[in-house]
């Protein structure tokens, strides 16, 4: 049970004390700061607490939002204010040298809906002194809502008619859907979604149930897409659909609930890669039962998604902390952004999650998986040029105008993370000292990628050769990250990498020609995107990158690229060998990246956060 502390007793007529009882709070009065003091020492110290002010008018969400969210330490509207145990003692100290405000005529007026006001309430002053104290103290954007703390009757009244004005299920219900979200998703599914992540909270259910829901939809999804029927195309496209709505609402009930979780980050940052690729191998395995093949064009599929994914998780990386671009690309798209239906035009043809999924489900069901997976990989290789090329228009240097020429420290970290760089390239890089010539990383890192590339493509599969390629990918990995990633455009640098990676595993499955050889080299592939997406989340959710152990066990994307070319040179005249290395490979990977990703995500210190979905 959470305690919410009165500043002292409310008026007559208030639904303060109820609000605060609906949301979960044992209410308590206190006669001012110290009384206030001795009643916090008696809430045990891992609830919540909240401080509000008894003058309170506003509506309930509002409340909501600054003591329910479990994504910050300390949350404040006027008048009210909400702290977590981890800020427990920061309040205890806030406290007691906070100012007493004293109602009157002198006390600020109540702000009209969504309009900001300075709060001298008690809870105000306490909010202050937090932040004095280096407490970060999360003030959410009302909007229509209404949070104040009137100074006297007449401003009282105004506040309970701009109260009764705005509708708070109505804002609540809009406010849970993503904002900028793509046109399909927004026009499709939302505006009934938000209605079944009502009916989900009134029911308490919770989004981790409605995640593994979607989860189960998309298995079963691919599990009929699997049969190689018409009947099972059909059931595949129509359960897809239905696993996205679920996908929706997942996200939808957290932000209506507030029920943000860290298993729920966990979740819901994995399960859409899961869903995706399970229905790319479902149609594979349909097709096979139709005599045809496309295994190589499901991997396919998901290397193209996989690397157009780091393309967008490197590039807001590297512009984390950047300010507001002024190159003339950035300032074409703000122009742009002025006529309405340029903006949903550009959002569609990147095949955002939404648009892709339903081309997948509709294609599904009326065609063929190698016509879907054809579709899928011409539409979503413009949609990566696309915004790959706008991008790169948008970080190149100018005399005037653009972005900063260097990236800050935390970028270049993060983009070295990124790049998943092992012992071998480790090593290297140790040796060079951060010298790396003329050479920038994006041109090394570029040369290389190509030299592994070709060589896959050129050198004859099982000739020792592709080794001293690999070798020399290696060579070149450790010379791209031996300084900070820092260049204009070296947030291509992991881009590059994950597509020499994948790439070679790819053309040397497909080169292999042998039983179940493609197959296995997808489990490899979706094993290691598993850990470059886990990397991407956890730097999202601010704890940095995997252990070092964990990138040092892997190998690294070079150790990985050079340990599969060794098995081909190896096996290659051993018959279904090379298959069953990839599969023991696939296997071992995918045990000791779940296990690190389990233990941290369901851990204590992993982020409350709820991803917002793929950038693109």
């Amino acid at each position: 049970m959470s305690t919410a502390i009165l500043t002292g007793q409310p008026a007559p007529g208030s639904s303060l004390d109820g609000d605060l009882r609906s949301l979960g709070f044992d209410v308590k009065v206190a006669s001012g700061p110290q009384e206030a003091t001795v009643l916090l020492a008696t809430v045990p110290a891992g609830e919540r607490v909240a401080l509000v002010d008894p003058r309170f008018v506003g509506h309930r969400h509002a409340l909501r939002l600054a003591l329910t969210d479990p994504r910050f330490p300390a949350a404040a509207v006027p008048g009210v204010l909400g702290a977590r145990p981890e800020a427990r003692a920061a309040l205890a100290r806030a406290l007691t040298g906070a100012p007493v405000a004293v109602p009157g005529p002198a006390a600020t007026p109540a702000p009209a809906a969504g309009q900001d006001a300075p709060d001298d309430s008690l809870p105000g002053g306490v909010a202050a002194a937090l932040e004095a104290d280096g407490v970060p103290v999360h003030r959410p954007a009302l909007g229509t809502l209404v949070a104040a703390v009137p100074a006297d009757a007449g401003a009282a009244h105004a506040a309970r008619a701009a109260v009764d004005a705005v509708d708070d299920e109505a804002v609540r219900l809009r406010s849970a859907v993503k904002a900028h979200d793509g046109f399909f998703t927004t026009f499709c599914v939302s505006p009934y979604s938000r209605y079944i992540a009502r009916w989900c909270a009134r029911r308490g259910l919770t989004p981790n149930q409605v995640t593994t829901a979607s989860l189960v939809t998309a298995l079963i999804a691919a599990g009929c897409a699997a049969t190689g029927e018409r009947g099972g195309y059909v059931a595949a496209g129509v359960l897809l659909l239905v696993s996205f709505v679920l996908d929706c609402t997942d996200g939808q009930l957290a932000r209506y609930a507030l029920r943000y979780s860290t298993m729920g980050a966990w979740l819901d940052a994995t399960f859409d890669r899961v869903k995706e690729y399970a229905f790319y191998a479902g149609l594979a395995l349909g097709a096979a039962r139709d005599g045809g093949d496309v295994w190589a064009l499901a991997l396919g599929s998901m290397i193209l998604m996989t690397c157009r994914h780091v393309v967008d998780f490197s590039f807001n990386e590297a512009n984390h902390d950047a300010t507001a671009n002024t190159s003339p690309t950035a300032a074409l798209s703000s122009r742009l952004d002025d006529v309405g239906w340029t903006v949903w035009l550009r959002r569609m043809i990147i095949l955002p999650i939404g648009e892709r999924w339903a081309l997948i489900a509709v294609l599904t069901a009326l065609t063929t998986p190698r016509i879907v997976f054809w579709v899928l990989l011409v539409g979503c290789a413009f949609g990566a040029l696309y915004t790959t090329a706008g991008r790169v228009l948008r970080s190149l240097p100018r005399k005037t105008g653009g972005p900063a020429r260097g990236r800050t420290d935390r970028a270049a970290r993060a983009l070295a993370d990124l790049a998943d760089s092992g012992p071998l390239a480790e090593l290297q890089a140790r040796l060079l000292h951060g010298r790396t010539g003329a050479a920038g990383p994006l041109y090394v890192a570029a040369l290389g990628a190509l030299l592994m590339v070709g060589g896959a493509l050129f050198v004859p599969f099982g000739d020792p050769r592709l080794i001293a390629v690999a070798v020399l990918y290696a060579m070149t990995a450790g010379l791209a990250v031996a300084r900070p990633l820092k260049g204009a455009l070296d947030w291509l640098v992991p881009p590059f990498f994950r597509a020499a990676e994948y790439t070679t595993v790819l053309v040397l499955a497909v080169k292999a020609d042998a039983d179940g050889v493609l197959p296995a080299a997808f489990g490899l592939v979706a094993a290691v995107a598993y850990h470059h997406y886990d990397t991407v989340y956890r730097i999202r959710g601010g704890t940095g990158a995997p252990p070092a152990w964990l990138v040092r066990t892997l190998g690294g994307h070079e150790g990985r690229t050079l340990v599969v070319t060794v098995l081909a040179a190896l096996l290659a005249s051993r018959g279904d060998d090379f298959t069953l290395a990839l599969t023991a490979l696939a296997v071992a990977i995918a045990l000791v990246v779940l296990a690190e990703s389990i233990r941290f995500w369901v851990s204590s210190g992993a982020p409350a956060v709820h991803d917002e979905g793929e950038t693109a």
